[in-house]
């Protein structure tokens, strides 16, 4: 199998292929989906949710994120693999981005990182873009900006918002993203971006017509279900049948069924 690379995403983009990204946090989940065809493992912040069981975000630190990381780089040969940079790990000045994207590379075997934010972000894009650290942007819903955005909601659906994020998109690639996640924006904004950008789009929440979709990998198999956004869809329900089968585990402890013989040393 052809080992992903940016430049192999640019080309997918040209060529009209799609581009699969799904979020990876451990040994285990990065060999499966590596192994099932996965383009691209996002390590994302999420994991403070999915994995951590926080509220948000925001409470994940780097040493969080540099610890999955290690784990997800384990598992993984094909798959091209970014890190999520934390809440205030890229923030307060270009030379903080630079050093913790560094981390990313050096300590927890990424390829690339991903920041949240459009201008306010350009000088510590270009920096690390400039010290050879590949970064993937992300506009539209920012997760890491809930408490200002006042909640997980869609954006640009007025003019004014959409062009923001318009000529943040622009701006990001003149800044030297290799690719751009656009989440929870109108199907027909994240159409026009597309067609506008050179680098590839990926797509949460923002309809069928970016380069790529990503999903949450504990929502897609059915393992996280405190809400479910409306542009998830579930390919199967392994929540449900690990809860049964460790429910049918406690029965038999319980009843003496298990070990059985065939379980036991002799």
């Amino acid at each position: 199998m052809q080992k992903m690379t940016t430049a192999r995403l640019s080309e997918m983009k040209s060529n009209g292929e799609k581009i699969t990204v799904l979020t990876a946090y451990d040994w285990a989940t990065a060999k499966l989906l590596d192994e099932s065809g996965v383009d691209v493992l996002l390590v994302g912040d999420s994991l403070g949710m999915v994995v951590l069981g926080l509220e948000n975000t925001l409470p994940v630190t780097m040493d969080d994120m540099i610890h999955h990381c290690k784990a997800v780089a384990r598992g993984s040969q094909r798959a091209l693999l970014v890190g999520d940079m934390p809440f205030m790990s890229y923030q307060v000045s270009p030379e903080q981005a630079v050093t913790n994207a560094g981390r990313f590379l050096q300590e927890a075997g990424m390829h690339a990182v991903k920041v949240e934010g459009g201008r306010e972000m350009l000088p510590a894009v270009r920096r690390m873009t400039q010290s050879g650290i590949p970064v993937l942007g992300h506009v539209g819903l920012t997760p890491q900006h809930v408490h200002q955005l006042g909640g997980y909601k869609v954006q640009g659906r007025t003019e004014v918002a959409a062009q923001r994020i318009r000529e943040d998109a622009i701006a990001l690639e003149e800044a030297g993203v290799f690719g751009l996640v656009l989440e929870c924006v109108p199907e027909s904004l994240a159409r026009t971006i597309s067609q506008q950008l050179a680098v590839p789009t990926i797509g949460i929440g923002a309809g069928p017509d970016c380069d790529g979709q990503i999903l949450v990998f504990h929502d897609v198999v059915g393992l996280y279900d405190r809400f479910t956004p409306k542009f998830v869809k579930k390919y199967a329900q392994a929540g449900a049948l690990m809860r049964e089968a460790v429910q049918q585990y406690v029965r038999e402890v319980k009843s003496g069924d298990f070990p059985a013989p065939e379980h036991t040393f002799k």
